[in-house]
């Protein structure tokens, strides 16, 4: 069993009926690391995170967490908690007893649990409004109930699907930097799924970019923003240029280049990268060339 990984999928395949809805895809996320799931809707990325879950069955491969083959195994066994883009709350409940409630089905004491929850609460500075309803709170503080109602459970793995999609530009701002703290405050493995590419970039230990089911690229924000594998990736993550060069396609970073007059020569002072099917070609405008080949492995 290798110790330094929380979660691992092995050869995971999920068909609905004839469609292949995600490929065959192997992952390693590390302990107490915060990894998003990345891609345009109908990747496959949502459908990974609800078999992590266990809330889909998995048509082929393995998942394994902290080592255990869990593939097999009911949501409840798995050591996860699922935080819902819609967070689910019940609206006849106080955010108290809708945090406390997974302890209720789990026949722990009132007392007892209601001392949990209001832990909880105070662990997503929701302490203060214990006693209200729902409806009575915003987007953002409905966020952190729903939060804190996942992490009593105490789980290893936290999985969240789209969390900040509800939320205006500004709280949504706010609520990830809330993310990243807990993640790093609890030491737990955050498993998120979004469209953003900003969010990823914010957030992200491990940043896997999905399309058609299959993982294109996984590393650091960083490595995939600087060094795309792909034509698409270029363009989904950071919006490069990708031009018609000589010996195949150029993605250039337009943040990093300049505007001036053609006697001055080239304007492209960094960073223009090779598309796989021009990685044997050569140009003067290329400064850094990383690899730039058709995948990357999956792995940290």
């Amino acid at each position: 069993m290798d110790t330094r990984y929380e979660v691992e999928l092995v050869g995971v395949t999920k068909r609905y009926g004839t469609t292949l809805a995600v490929d065959n895809v192997s992952l390693r996320i590390a302990r107490a690391s915060y990894c998003c799931l990345l891609g345009p809707s109908g990747c496959g990325k949502t459908s990974t995170l609800r078999m992590i879950a266990g809330h889909e069955q998995i048509t082929e491969g393995d998942v394994l967490i902290n080592g255990a083959n869990i593939t097999d195994l009911p949501p409840v066994k798995r050591g996860t908690a699922m935080m819902f883009q819609s967070y689910a709350l019940f609206p006849h409940l106080s955010c108290l007893d809708n945090v406390a409630f997974s302890l209720k089905m789990r026949n722990v004491a009132k007392a007892e649990r209601r001392a949990k929850a209001r832990e909880m609460l105070d662990l997503v500075r929701m302490a203060d409004f214990a006693d209200r309803l729902p409806a009575q709170l915003s987007g953002g503080q409905q966020q952190r109930v729903a939060l804190a109602r996942s992490l009593i459970v105490k789980p290893r793995v936290l999985l969240l699907d789209e969390p900040l999609s509800a939320l205006d530009p500004f709280l949504r701002a706010a609520v990830r930097e809330e993310l990243k703290r807990l993640q790093r405050d609890l030491g737990i493995c955050f498993i998120h799924v979004t469209h953003s590419q900003d969010e990823a970039m914010a957030l992200a230990d491990l940043m896997v970019v999905m399309d058609k089911g299959r993982i294109c690229q996984a590393g650091p924000p960083r490595a995939v923003f600087e060094q795309p594998a792909s034509a698409f990736i270029a363009r989904f993550i950071g919006g490069h240029n990708v031009l018609p060069g000589v010996g195949g396609e150029v993605a250039v970073r337009a943040d990093l280049c300049r505007l001036g007059s053609a006697a001055d020569g080239p304007h492209v002072r960094s960073r223009c990268y090779r598309t796989a099917s021009s990685s044997s070609a050569r140009s003067s405008r290329v400064v850094r060339r990383p690899s730039y080949g058709p995948s990357a492995t999956p792995t940290r």
